[in-house]
């Protein structure tokens, strides 16, 4: 049990089980109480009021001013995501501030949930339902009022092989997709591998119908040759990298995939020009689109991806792909993000591996720890 009483303030509710393992330790937790952001402010008075950590969201702006309220009493920001693009590494370095995240537990989530938002696209789900629904469906014919794209059989290209990259391509075998891999980083040849082994074997065991293919190729080949691309990317800016993602899908990038193709987001908002996949999808350059993240969000009552006319072919979500009661609230870490935010926060604040900040598995910049 923790003797001292560490005072933490969270900008939202991340689940009544994490907290309390935070209150048996003895931390002080206050929560804001609305599921609305709060204002910045309110962040500035509590983090200047001397609390020790500080939970947030994708939702809140981190920068020099926060960890400047809390220079000599901030410890630690712990973050209720994978994403910290919101977080400012130079200023969190500056004041010596570790801040973590929670990778790897939502990878199957946003895997499958990538998968499924491809289907639903491709296959017309929504318009299907909405005919059912407004009583617009008057009779069946065979080829009327329209017909879906079929998955089965079809090419994917994942940009990103990291581990929601591979978890999606490895969802894919099932469906005898032939799977092109795109890296920023170096390419996993041994992943590759061993998938095409499995495919091969599906195929020779009679699992398959067809020999399937995976391999990697650079990002013009894939955008050329696939059915479905599927985003997997960090968002980096000019400058953050040698090679940036910001608008990484843009009018060149939209203009090289197929007239029939779709486009996946499950990544960064800003990893896609909306201004330009508005134009390829009013000018059909590109079949149709489903995404779970926004240039800005919540999306717009302005944006041009409200347009109507889009409706049957762009699936539009509120950043759900990680959201199941597991992903999202499990206490324990080796499941849950919330489960995963409060042990990178008590890492930091209770001193485990040793008090070494750069050993720490959650936190992310490491690096202006290392001895």
């Amino acid at each position: 049990m923790n003797q001292k009483c560490f005072r933490v303030f969270a900008t939202c509710d991340i689940g009544q089980s994490a907290f309390d393992l935070l209150r048996k330790r003895g931390y002080e937790v206050d929560v804001y109480p609305s599921s609305e952001p709060p204002p910045k402010s309110l962040i500035v008075e509590k983090v200047r009021s001397g609390i020790d950590g500080l939970i947030t969201t994708l939702r809140d702006n981190i920068d020099g001013e926060i960890f400047a309220a809390g220079e000599g009493t901030l410890k630690v920001v712990a973050q209720i995501a994978v994403g910290v693009d919101n977080i400012s590494r130079a200023e969190a370095n500056r004041f010596k501030v570790p801040f973590t995240n929670t990778p790897d537990v939502l990878t199957e989530a946003t895997a499958e949930f990538a998968f499924f938002i491809l289907g639903s696209v491709a296959r017309k789900l929504w318009p299907s339902e909405k005919l059912v629904r407004d009583d617009k469906w008057g009779y069946w014919h065979p080829l009327l009022p329209f017909l879906g794209a079929e998955v089965s059989g079809m090419t994917i290209a994942i940009i990103g092989t990291g581990r929601i990259g591979k978890a999606l391509a490895r969802k894919c075998l099932g469906f005898e997709m032939d799977i092109i891999c795109h890296t920023l980083r170096r390419e996993d040849r041994q992943f590759v591998s061993a998938m095409q082994t499995v495919a091969d074997s599906m195929f020779e065991f009679g699992l398959s119908r067809r020999r399937t293919i995976v391999r990697y190729a650079p990002l013009d080949t894939a955008l050329n040759s696939a059915d479905f691309v599927s985003l997997h990317v960090p968002l980096l800016r000019e400058g953050q990298s040698d090679n940036p993602t910001y608008h990484l899908i843009n009018e060149k990038s939209l203009k090289l995939m197929k007239p029939s193709a779709f486009l996946i987001n499950t990544s960064r908002g800003p990893v896609v020009d909306e201004k330009a996949l508005y134009k390829a999808l009013k000018e059909h350059w590109i079949a149709g689109a489903a995404l779970d993240v926004f240039e800005r969000e919540p999306l717009p009552l302005d944006s041009p991806l409200r347009d109507p006319d889009l409706e049957g072919r762009l699936r539009l979500f509120h950043h759900f792909a990680s959201g199941t009661v597991t992903t999202r609230t499990s206490p324990d870490p080796n499941q849950g993000m919330a489960g995963r935010t409060v042990q990178g926060l008590i890492d930091v604040l209770e001193g485990n591996y040793g008090g070494n900040i750069a050993k720490m598995p959650f936190v992310v910049n490491k690096e202006a720890f290392l001895i």
